[in-house]
């Protein structure tokens, strides 16, 4: 009797050779893909190979195309089929006023018999998705337009066609990916941190302990500024993409003021308040850190950047208060939260991100949850066009009217001046630098700078802090054999903050910068 081969012996051979082997000597297209495959291996097995194949990236669909009446698709190359285009058909079979159409895809040469294509299909008014696994030609109907406006736009522009460039695999390991990033255990902390290596080049390195520096407060003044970066839970979570996007290596910032009387106080923006809200206060130091300390679950990472005394003569702090105390309690500037990343076409969005892609996530947002899709964006881009009280679906069209387009319209840069219909918006960098502008540090050139288009990178790279590590105080990184140019007073890690303490500012700074990782170069005077 001859010996017998198991389909998972089997298929662990596939893959060693698939791996091992150039795919230029792979000249015979096999019935099944190994990585197609990959379920059917033990865990310890198959796990390992789609963490290098996949990440949370990996989740991102990419924009391949765009069908209209008018516009046959280019051909792409999918992660199945690589041979791909796709044309619109109006029809009216319904008899309504606009009609309906039907999408053609005409999909072939797939690279195995088991593989599939995951697409997402959008206009500014719908999202939908759809799999093939047949080569042929496919179709995706759309029974009624849902307005003249949509009619318009899918006839000029057409239905953005968006491929889950992963595959169906590939798009399950991204999401066991993203998903722990949110959570609030050891799990979420190491893929926050194993994230933030692998695409921004980040590095982790243990401090000694203690990790909580015995401050003294005698040695802090008003306009020290705190920089707070966030490792774990939901914060962790969005703070990492944040940085991701940004190049910033800190996902939250705070500043000190200290009272007439001497008594040191904390002004933040984001802070949650008692109903849930994320708002703008000014809590004494004590409280703000023995919350920091024992309370904050998110793991935080806090340093301390002194300013320059030549900066801190120039620090009007009457000033610096009476902004403070007018934005307290108001809230936290979602507005134009993403304005402060996105400033030119196409050198601000890490692949597979592009404004095709942010046009549709703002999309399926719109629908899902139309109040928050209001208060992140749509009054900031009515500013942007002159309108009013536009939704999403009519700012998108307003803007192919105007022959222009939704990537042109998200560099327009923020002006600090802008009122929305809940005040001055400003994020957490914004609100500390307004008080810097108020206070008198951008001077003379405070009204031709925006600081709203500021990331936290942008803030920490200022030269406007202590480059005279002797006149840091003496508790600064106390036990710590890595003297850092700033105080690092909470955090396992030690953190970094490449280019710190290194830009003068100049009219209309940070307006058109890239950052495109892991490098995020930034090109002179942007």
């Amino acid at each position: 009797m001859e010996p017998s081969i198991s389909l998972k012996t089997l298929l662990t051979i596939s893959l060693f050779l698939f791996f091992v082997t150039p795919q230029s000597s792979l000249a015979v297209k096999l019935p099944f893909h190994p990585q197609d495959l990959l379920p059917w291996l033990p865990r310890q097995v198959s796990w390992p190979i789609l963490n290098r194949l996949h990440g949370a990236v990996d989740l991102l669909p990419t924009f391949v195309g765009a069908a209209s009446a008018l516009n046959e698709t280019g051909d792409w190359k999918g992660a199945c089929f690589y041979e791909n285009r796709a044309w619109m058909e109006f029809h009216n079979k319904t008899g309504s006023e606009f009609g309906g159409g039907t999408l053609h895809l005409k999909v072939s040469n797939a690279h195995s018999w088991t593989c599939m294509d995951i697409y997402v299909f959008a206009t500014p008014y719908r999202v939908t998705w759809d799999y093939y696994l047949l080569s042929r030609e496919h179709t995706l109907e759309f029974k009624e337009w849902e307005s003249k406006a949509e009619y318009e736009y899918v006839k000029n522009r057409g239905v953005s066609i968006f491929l889950m460039h992963a595959g169906m695999l590939g798009t399950l390991q991204a999401l066991w990916d993203v998903f722990p990033l949110f959570t609030n255990t050891g799990w979420g902390e190491n893929s926050n941190i194993g994230f933030l290596e692998k695409h921004m080049g980040a590095t982790f390195e243990q401090r000694p302990q203690p990790w909580a520096t015995n401050i003294s407060v005698d040695d802090i003044h008003s306009g020290d500024f705190l920089v707070i970066s966030k490792i774990r839970g939901r914060w962790g979570g969005f703070e990492t993409l944040e940085k991701w996007v940004s190049g910033a290596y800190a996902g939250h910032s705070a500043v000190f003021l200290r009272d007439s009387e001497g008594k040191l106080w904390v002004g933040e923006s984001g802070n949650e308040n008692e109903q849930g809200e994320d708002v703008i206060a000014v809590l004494p130091w004590d409280e703000w850190w023995e919350f920091e300390l024992n309370k904050d679950n998110s793991n935080p990472h806090i340093a301390l950047l002194p300013l320059h005394p030549d900066v801190r003569a120039k620090f009007n702090e009457t000033a610096a208060w009476e902004y403070v105390l007018s934005m307290k309690g108001k809230p936290y500037g979602y507005h134009n939260l993403i304005f402060s990343w996105i400033d030119t076409l196409d050198g601000n969005y890490p692949p597979p991100l592009d404004a095709h892609l942010v046009a549709s996530f703002m999309t399926v947002w719109n629908h899902v949850q139309p109040e928050y899709a209001a208060n992140m964006w749509n009054e900031a881009l009515n500013k942007r066009l002159g309108t009013q009280d536009l939704d999403l679906p009519d700012i998108l069209v307003e803007v192919e009217k105007r022959g222009s387009s939704f990537g042109k319209l998200l560099t327009i840069p923020e002006q600090d001046d802008w009122l929305y219909t809940d005040g001055k918006s400003t994020s957490c960098i914004a609100f500390v630098l307004e008080m810097y502008k108020e206070a008198g540090l951008f001077d003379p050139i405070t009204s031709s700078v925006q600081v709203t288009e500021f990331t936290i990178k942008d803030a920490y790279t200022l030269r406007f802090f202590e480059n005279n590590s002797s006149r840091l105080p003496k508790w600064c990184n106390d036990g710590d054999d890595v003297k850092l140019p700033f105080c690092q007073i909470k955090g396992q890690y030690r953190m970094e903050l490449p280019e710190y303490n290194t830009m003068d500012p100049y009219p209309h700074m940070n307006e058109r910068c890239p950052s495109l990782p892991p490098k995020y170069f930034r090109t002179q005077n942007c």
